[in-house]
Order: structure tokens, then C-alpha cells, then sequence
């Protein structure tokens, strides 16, 4: 299963090397900043514009470059999740009340280097010293998997998804012990929501959750970790798929239940999703093998540009009913389902039941024989 759609030397500037302890040295209160302070260099760029884009506050601030220089000045309640943006190219950051510092290369901004406060020091240190090894692997194994899907090479894909499987255990393992030790920093609560929010296990991730501090299950990603867990259990195994409606490509609503009296497929996708259009393949083939025995399937699509869904839906032979309201993540489906990546799906029984989630694969069609020979 190849990952799914939900990321130096200083030219005058000091970054501080990742700290991860939770001592203090000093029996002298430290000073507490009221403010932050953004200095940045951008290499091999010395004019245009530098954003920061505060993805939890929906906000977006820039700064002119002078010579390549840029500064940023404000105050943050807390580490907010920002996003660095330099000529469409992106970094992730936790921006912090205290001086940040900031080294970017203007062909490689996914390897700035931010540094200065607490979180960001952490996150550095998860990433940088930790999850390294794992992460390049995994950009090898992406772009196998890669070759492999566009050649159609089905023995190939297998062996990487075998590979994946093994490397994103090895990184849930190295999330949980990090957790463990690292109970009162907001890194822990983000690297759990972001590598056990997808089909989570719930007592796994209920676990993961209970195990924060009380401030950090009440921080930005402590509260989207319960939330998921309230979705995965509005949605589990046995409950009912809950109702909704939606234009389909014709304009024309149609309603979940209308596929009732059948098994059927409720398949988060879209047109932009690499992933999606390389397990559709997987979805037609079972569609075509299933079809006269009582098995449908409900499309939705997280598009936004119609004419890119309807043209990845007669590209790749998508022959059921689709659905959507182009509104991408902010679609109001998504937040009913709780849906943090795509491709995603619910398998319906002809009650409307779910009866299995996030089949990929194999995986569809052994579950569809099970349920239909």
C-alpha cells in the first residue's frame, strides 16, 4: 500500500541543534516571549515573495525579499501548524512566540532549515535524527512503486506494498515510543495524528491519545485526534453508513440510499490523487467481476475542477455512479466521515451496514468473494 494522499550551512545565521530532553539546567526561570521574531535567508533568491500560510488558523502572511533576506514579526497562542510556501515549494513548521531562524535554498525549500524555539527544536530532532532513515527509504519505495504502477507491473507492486507495509509499522513503532517519552510536547500529538489517523485502529489510537498530557490532548492536534476517534466510531464495523446527498456529474442529487438492496462500495477518490488513479484499476476490475452478483458502487470525489473528475472518470472507466460538490477537503462528507486521506472506502451491505473499510488491493476482491462467490 504506497502512502496515501493527506511533509546546511547558514549564511550568517546560528540554528540550534534539535533538543528533546525535557530537563532544564538552569534553576533560573527562562523568559517567556510574548511575540516571535522570523529571520530568513532565501539562497539563489533575492527578490519576490515569501509566505507563511497558518494552517490552523486559515491565515496566510508574506514578506518581501531584500536581497534575499525576509522577516516575519506577530504573536502565536500557541505552536500553530504553519506552512512555509517559496516559489509554490513547501516546508512544515510550528511557528512560536521566540526568535526563529530560518535557511532556505530556493530549489530544495523541503529541506530548510528552521530552528529556534521548543517545538520546532523537537520536531527537527524527531525528523531530522529519528525518522530519517525510514523517510528515505520511503521516497525510494514511492518512486519504485511508481515504475512498477506505470508499467503494470503487478508482481512488482506486491513486493513494494509488502516493503511499505513493513517500513510504516517501523514508523508507527518509532511515533509510539517517541510519544512515550515525549508526553508534553505538541510533536507527539502531531506525528500520532498524522501516522495513525488513516483507517486507525481505535483502541490503538485511543491508547496513543490518553497516553499525552492534558494540555496536549487539549492542543490544536489533541483535539483533530479525538475527533477522529469519534468519526472512526460513527463509522466502524456494524454501524450504519451515515446518510448523505450529492450532485452527480449531471447536476442531478442522489442520495446514498439509493444503492440500498445491493453491496455496495462507498469510494473516496479524485482526479489529482496519484494514489486513487492507481488503485481504480483494482476498483473496475472488481466492479466488472461483481457487478450481476449485487455489488454497486458510490463514487465520491474530493475534485474541485469538474472538468478534471469527469475526465479522470471516462479515462479510467469508471462505469457507476459518481458524485460530488467540487469542494475538495472542505466537502461536508468528509468531515461526516471523518476521511483523512484518500483512496478511502466503505463496503455496505444491502442494509446499508458497513461491513469492512479501507480495502485495497486484494484485499477488495477477497471480501467481495467472501461476501458474493
Amino acid at each position: 500500500m504506497k502512502r496515501i494522499l493527506s511533509a546546511v550551512a547558514g549564511v550568517g545565521f546560528l540554528f540550534l541543534s534539535g533538543c528533546h530532553g525535557n530537563g532544564n539546567e538552569s534553576t533560573v526561570p527562562a523568559k517567556v516571549d510574548t511575540a516571535y521574531d522570523i529571520i530568513g535567508k532565501v539562497s539563489g533568491l533575492d527578490s519576490g515573495l515569501v509566505y507563511i500560510v497558518n494552517r490552523q488558523l486559515d491565515k496566510k502572511d508574506s514578506a518581501v525579499l531584500d536581497h534575499g533576506y525576509f522577516k516575519f514579526h506577530g504573536k502565536a497562542d500557541s505552536a500553530e501548524f504553519c506552512v512555509l510556501m517559496v516559489n509554490n515549494h513547501s516546508k512544515v513548521f510550528f511557528l512560536e512566540n521566540g526568535k526563529i531562524s530560518m535557511l532556505v535554498k530556493k530549489d530544495s525549500v523541503r529541506n530548510a532549515l528552521i530552528a529556534g524555539t521548543k517545538t520546532q527544536d523537537e520536531l527537527n530532532y524527531f525528523e531530522d535524527q529519528l525518522s530519517k532513515p525510514l523517510n528515505d527509504k520511503m521516497t525510494v519505495l514511492d518512486k519504485a512503486y511508481d515504475s512498477a504502477s506505470s508499467t503494470k507491473n503487478a508482481k512488482a507492486v506486491d513486493s513494494l506494498d509488502k516493503l511499505y507495509n513493513n517500513l510504516d509499522a517501523e514508523q508507527k513503532l518509532l511515533v509510539t515510543d517517541f510519544a512515550k517519552s515525549h508526553p508534553g510536547s505538541i510533536v507527539s500529538a502531531f506525528e500520532i495524528y498524522s501516522n495513525f489517523s488513516y483507517n486507525p485502529r481505535v483502541s490503538q489510537l485511543d491508547s496513543l491519545y490518553k497516553m499525552l498530557d492534558s494540555n496536549i490532548q487539549a492542543s490544536y492536534f489533541g483535539r483533530e485526534i479525538q475527533n477522529t476517534l469519534e468519526k472512526e466510531k460513527l463509522t466502524a464495523v456494524g454501524n450504519p453508513a451515515p446518510a448523505f446527498t450529492l450532485d452527480d456529474v449531471n447536476g442531478k442529487p442522489v442520495a446514498l440510499s439509493y444503492s440500498k438492496g445491493k453491496y455496495t462500495l462507498v469510494d473516496f477518490w479524485a482526479s489529482w490523487c496519484g494514489p486513487c488513479r492507481q488503485e481504480n484499476p483494482n476498483v473496475v476490475k472488481a466492479y466488472h467481476r461483481f457487478h450481476e452478483k449485487g455489488f454497486d458502487i458510490f463514487g465520491v470525489s474530493l475534485d474541485t475542477d469538474k472538468s478534471k473528475w469527469v475526465a479522470a472518470i471516462k479515462k479510467d472507466g469508471l462505469n457507476w455512479t459518481q458524485v460530488s460538490d467540487l469542494l475538495g477537503w472542505k466537502a461536508s462528507v468528509v468531515s461526516l466521515y471523518g476521511i483523512k486521506g484518500i483512496p478511502m472506502n466503505y463496503l455496505l451491505d444491502k442494509n446499508g451496514i458497513i461491513v469492512a473499510k479501507g480495502l485495497r488491493g486484494e484485499d477488495l476482491d477477497k471480501k467481495l468473494q467472501e461476501i458474493l462467490p
